[in-house]
């Protein structure tokens, strides 16, 4: 695994959340298609949640505490139990930001980490480095959501203009 090459990559796809997330109005990032598909505002939630409860946390926990037990973690029950889109949205960027920049901090302090440790929870064997590289992935998983729900902006704003010369979707 190329730890600094990953690290980058994460960064980078922090940019990246930070510009799509610039200028998105309250009313816009929680503006929902339908109850299935998630807002922006939600997805916002969600990464600060996984940012503080799951892959800092986890990747903690198989490099430092094996000892301890691994605590689930409930990503589609939180949306409802923790009101995601009644969040204000600034503060929640604001809160996810921060934390990331906690995880930069944190996983600059890694020394000789040894990726290739394993820990074992009730539903999966894991590796340290599974656990840093599904999380740079995890970042893209989300890019390519909030893509389409700023796509989905785009074409309520447009109306009654038609978008279809930009290409195709």
């Amino acid at each position: 695994m190329k730890f600094q090459e990953l690290y980058n990559e994460l960064t980078q796809s922090t940019e990246i959340i930070r510009a799509m997330l610039h200028g998105v109005s309250q009313q816009d990032a929680q503006l929902k298609k339908s109850s299935k598909v998630w807002s922006i505002l939600e997805v916002t939630c969600h990464l600060y949640d996984e940012e503080r409860e799951d892959f800092r946390e986890h990747l903690d926990f198989i490099l430092h505490r094996q000892d301890e037990e691994w605590h689930p973690i409930a990503t589609e029950a939180w949306v409802t139990e923790r009101k995601y889109n009644q969040q204000d949205f600034n503060k929640m960027k604001s809160k996810f930001f921060r934390e990331r920049e906690k995880s930069f901090v944190w996983l600059r302090s890694l020394k000789n980490a040894n990726w290739n440790i394993k820990y074992r929870t009730k539903w999966r064997l894991m590796t340290a480095g599974d656990m840093f590289t599904s999380w740079v992935a995890h970042d893209n998983l989300h890019i390519r959501q909030l893509t389409e729900l700023r796509r989905r902006l785009i074409e309520q704003k447009t109306k009654p203009y038609k978008i279809q010369y930009a290409g195709d979707w």
